[in-house]
């Protein structure tokens, strides 16, 4: 089976993905956007930079001709890639596999794909609960029902995103599972008690301190100022709790002046690198991402979970119904209800979830599962296409 796959530009998660893939089938990834490190830094984190973590090596990728007169990853038209169909139709694929629709260059290896008979699956992490207008919302409904059937199988990442192809009608005999998932052997291997210590020390943070981490960018979406607020509450109960930060954004001075004004204890790494994030959760307790819906996953909470990290989440971030609702593996509660936060941070805090929970849960979200989903749904179409198969 040759699979060919849209991407906008590489990404720490995907790589890893991608190398697994490369294993059970003939991969080839077409990247639509050569991203600069000022573009990195513009999605969030105020800081260029680039990932210390290499992205290229397993599998077999291409950067295409972007010809966007402004190119970009910020703007639906700022990956343009026309090409497309042509690498295709070269290429003799079976199969295409893209993130979404939600770019030109996306749109445009669909139609490239539709032209010449491949069979075209979808994997994203949309679901119902992002912010929309009502206008919005009623459009998607009359549009939406006869576009997805475009995509001869959809692989839902989680709980939400099955939700979101069953509401719009898509058939659950194209649906498989293939959930949104991270390197957890690396994390797991690399988040140590050395590590833990080596953080510690390095951020003058005692041994038997209690440390809350919020790791991401300081955007207002997700709410890290929630956490701090939260950790204010613990303390005015006599519970000594210091707030962990890794990362970096437009809310930076927000989140020291309001820790400073609440006498939290606030240790302020900045951004962080992922071969530094290992160590990071190891030196937490517990992990807080007090988002909006328009945190459609989470994937910090998959990296947790895999250092043996457990965490809190709110109930509109994307990965809670998955990563924590039946409270094996952390908590949720509802978005900023401040009160409810902080109870479930002193509850972690004080029966905290097993190592063989939080490894379980690790395990539903790993690699090798996510791979299992796409083979699963590339053998459904396959025989689907000699008319045997129900999808």
């Amino acid at each position: 089976m040759r699979l060919a796959v849209a991407s906008s530009h590489p990404i720490q998660y995907h790589s890893p993905f991608f190398c697994e893939l490369a294993k059970r089938l003939d991969l080839m990834v077409f990247y639509a956007h050569r991203a600069t490190p000022t573009d990195q830094g513009d999605a969030g984190f105020d800081v260029p930079f680039e990932w210390d973590t290499d992205l290229f090596s397993g599998y077999a990728y291409e950067f295409l001709w972007n010809v966007s007169g402004r190119p970009s990853l910020d703007r639906f038209d700022g990956c343009d890639t026309p090409e497309i169909s042509e690498r295709l139709r070269l290429g003799r694929f079976d199969a295409l596999l893209v993130p979404g629709w939600h770019r030109k260059s996306f749109l445009q290896a669909i139609v490239g794909a539709k032209r010449l008979g491949l069979a075209t699956l979808v994997r994203g992490d949309s679901h119902l609960g992002t912010p929309r207008s009502w206008a919005k919302r009623a459009a998607k409904g009359i549009v939406y029902p006869p576009f997805l059937r475009v995509f001869s199988a959809a692989l839902y990442v989680g709980k939400q995103s099955y939700e979101y192809w069953t509401h719009y009608g898509f058939p659950k005999a194209r649906l498989f599972s293939s959930p949104h998932c991270v390197d957890t052997e690396r994390f797991a291997r690399s988040a140590t008690p050395e590590a833990r210590i080596q953080i510690r020390g390095q951020l003058a943070i005692r041994p038997d301190a209690r440390v809350v981490l919020f790791a991401g960018k300081l955007l207002p979406f997700k709410r890290p100022l929630d956490v701090v607020d939260a950790v204010r509450r613990l303390g005015e109960r006599g519970k000594k709790v210091d707030l962990l930060v890794a990362g970096d954004g437009p809310l930076r001075e927000a989140l020291i002046l309001a820790s400073s004004q609440a006498q939290v204890d606030l240790h302020l790494l900045g951004f962080c690198n992922q071969s530094l994030m290992p160590a990071v959760y190891a030196a937490a307790d517990v992990l807080v991402l007090p988002s909006d819906g328009r945190e459609t996953w989470g994937l910090v909470g998959n990296e947790a979970i895999a250092s043996g990290l457990p965490v809190i989440l709110s109930d509109a971030v994307g990965a809670a119904a998955d990563l924590v609702a039946d409270g094996s593996a952390g908590r949720m509660f509802p978005v900023g209800n401040i009160a409810a936060l902080a109870n479930a941070i002193e509850d972690i805090l004080s029966v905290p979830p097993s190592p063989e929970a939080l490894s379980r849960a690790s395990r539903g979200h790993s690699l090798v599962a996510a791979a299992d989903g796409v083979l699963e749904a590339l053998k459904c179409v396959s025989t689907a296409g000699r008319k045997t198969a129900p999808c």
